[in-house]
């Protein structure tokens, strides 16, 4: 098994992802910490997106490789990753809109069922147990977390789009994950619903009964560099500087593909 660097949780080594001849990213590396909120960032059209896909299985990239708690994962499915601790939400919202919130949250809670199709259909002891114990984690844990208690029983397609996003969080923290990976959680969100989301990212991150490492992507660099504890900042595919929050808003490569001015750097919601 490879050895991973002290603390170190996800390592991303060397990865290309082409699709056609158009390169999404080239030789991308970095290393998540357990417990950190590590963010990723760029210019639209950068790769960011690309590379949560390639972590979280959807895109199988053409080289290099992927390293979970020191297992490669590089060639696994999905649902594999899943089952490892891997857990996301996506840029589009990707819920079921015609089923209320709880079912939605339930489907992310089935990776940790472990009863088999026999036993399921009988629903008598363990299975009954199991059932119980999963309905009260959801109820306990996950509605009152994020504060969605008085939509359980609502229809998803039915909700305002803030709402929405929070129940897609929902149903990824009904895996259980040791780590989150969130594409742009903010976006499309007004001013009260971007401070709550960064409250609850906080709350997963820091609270001891989760304590999930995070990997964010968003275009909100007041709140990145408000809440992360290290950056990678990615353009045209390449990664062009990783750090902690202060060295990458200084980096001069970063301020020319992206940032902008000096000035406009430090911005945040402290």
């Amino acid at each position: 098994m490879p050895e991973l660097d002290d603390g170190v949780q996800l390592k991303v080594e060397s990865i290309d992802m082409f699709f056609g001849g158009v390169a999404a990213l080239k030789g991308v590396s970095f290393q998540v910490r357990k417990g950190e909120i590590f963010s990723i960032i760029g210019p639209n059209g950068a790769g960011k997106t690309v590379m949560l896909n390639c972590i979280s299985g959807l895109y199988h990239p053409q080289r290099g490789k992927i390293l979970f708690e020191g297992k490669d994962i590089t060639s696994l499915r999905p649902y594999q990753r899943a089952r490892l601790g891997l857990s996301r939400t996506f840029q589009k919202i990707e819920l079921f809109r015609g089923m209320t919130v709880l079912d939605n949250i339930r489907l992310g809670r089935h990776m940790r069922m472990r009863a088999g199709l026999l036993s399921g259909g009988i629903y008598i002891g363990k299975v009954a147990r199991e059932e119980i114990e999963n309905r009260e984690f959801i109820e306990r844990e996950i509605i009152d977390l994020l504060e969605i208690a008085h939509i359980r029983n609502q229809v998803v397609g039915m909700l305002p789009y803030g709402l929405q996003k929070r129940v897609e969080l929902a149903r990824a923290l009904a895996v259980q994950p040791k780590m989150l990976l969130l594409d742009e959680p903010m976006a499309g969100l007004n001013l009260e619903e971007v401070e709550d989301m960064a409250r609850f990212i906080l709350d997963v991150n820091e609270d001891k009964r989760w304590q999930v490492t995070c990997v964010l992507v968003e275009h909100d660099m007041g709140l990145v560099m408000d809440i992360s504890n290290r950056v990678a900042v990615l353009n045209f595919g390449e990664k062009i500087a990783d750090g902690t929050p202060d060295s990458v808003q200084r980096d001069e490569h970063v301020v020319r593909a992206y940032l902008g001015e000096k000035e406009d750097l430090y911005v945040t919601r402290r």
